[in-house]
């Protein structure tokens, strides 16, 4: 049996509602491409309310399927803090419903975090929320979570993800550096299906910290992380200049990046393909993807939204969560 993807709201105030109904215009005639919505019917033309994802697969050629769930009235490019609780509620759901084995994964619309704080959200953001969710239960590999963020022929992880620049230098640690490594190794073989994958890391520092010229970090922290790894099996790089690693040739010479921080590993990802970048979240219990961009409340109600981005990660959801599934039934004969 197909199982379909199970699809948050995201913010109804930005773009994911605009972008869910272009992608399902898009993939309502593909058998297999299946997936619902958990969000108010009123946010999505031509929705058909569903009492149980299963439902989805019956009515999706004809219908946007949507597992109703209420939520206040929200004008586009307005955001409402009072619209918080049921956006969580979505992805609460969402996780249910995959941790269950009624959706085969997780795909989540653009959320706005300052939306969230204001009613009180206490985590940095879906990532971190996810984790919180799945913590008890078993992940196949390594458990993260580790961002991911995929474009092209590029995918590339980060041992921190949102913080202060100024405090990234004290979070990179040998620890949080051979955990995330750990945990993108077990990603890359279990729900990528690429045997011994090759992993860069970056340096923390400009040129890979330049001997030490640069700091030490390097020297200190990354080197040995890398050493100790290898001799786990994990075929990684010491540390490399993160200005020479993401050309195209570059490129050629591993299957994914371990970045120290957010901006030194997205800003090339996002570079390479703005519009159709995937965010993955590693070492969770569930397949979990999501566009690479916000809510971009500033043209939501316009028309214009690309569905590009959600339309790749839902693309990569179903193709991980089949490679999961087939490892799982590999393991287990």
């Amino acid at each position: 049996m197909t199982f379909p993807l199970a699809l948050t709201m995201g913010d109804p105030a930005g773009i994911g509602p605009e972008i869910t109904a272009k992608v399902w215009q898009a993939l309502r005639t593909e058998s297999g491409s299946e997936f619902f919505v958990i969000g108010d019917p009123k946010f999505y033309p031509n929705a058909r309310s569903i009492n149980s994802p299963e439902q989805a697969l019956g009515v999706f050629t004809d219908h946007l399927p949507v597992l109703p769930i209420e939520c206040p009235d929200t004008a586009l490019g307005a955001p409402n803090s009072n619209a918080a609780s049921a956006i969580t509620k979505s992805i609460e759901m969402a996780v249910t419903y995959a941790q269950s084995g009624e959706a085969s994964a997780v795909v989540t619309n653009p959320i706005a975090k300052e939306v969230l704080y204001n009613a009180g959200f206490k985590f940095p953001g879906h990532t971190e929320y996810l984790a919180d969710l799945t913590e008890n239960f078993e992940v196949p590999y390594p458990r993260g979570p580790v961002m991911m963020l995929a474009a092209k022929d590029l995918r590339v992880a980060l041992v921190t993800i949102h913080m202060a620049l100024k405090d990234v230098p004290k979070a990179v640690t040998k620890d949080k550096v051979m955990a995330a490594a750990r945990t993108l190794h077990g990603a890359l073989t279990t729900d990528m299906g690429i045997d011994n994958p090759r992993i860069a890391m970056t340096g923390l520092n400009p040129h890979a910290g330049e001997n030490g010229a640069l700091g030490t970090a390097e020297q200190n922290l990354l080197i040995p992380a890398a050493g100790l790894l290898r001799a786990e099996g994990i075929n990684i790089t010491d540390p490399q200049p993160a200005d020479t690693l993401f050309h195209e040739e570059a490129r050629a010479g591993y299957d994914a990046v371990l970045a120290m921080y957010h901006d030194q590993g997205l800003i090339p990802v996002k570079t390479l393909d703005f519009h159709g970048g995937v965010n993955t979240t590693l070492g969770l219990s569930i397949v979990r993807t999501s566009p690479d961009h916000g809510t971009a409340f500033d043209i939501a109600g316009q028309g214009i939204a690309r569905p590009d981005s959600l339309l790749a990660a839902m693309t990569a959801a179903r193709a991980m969560a089949t490679q999961r599934e087939n490892k799982r039934r590999a393991r287990h004969g």
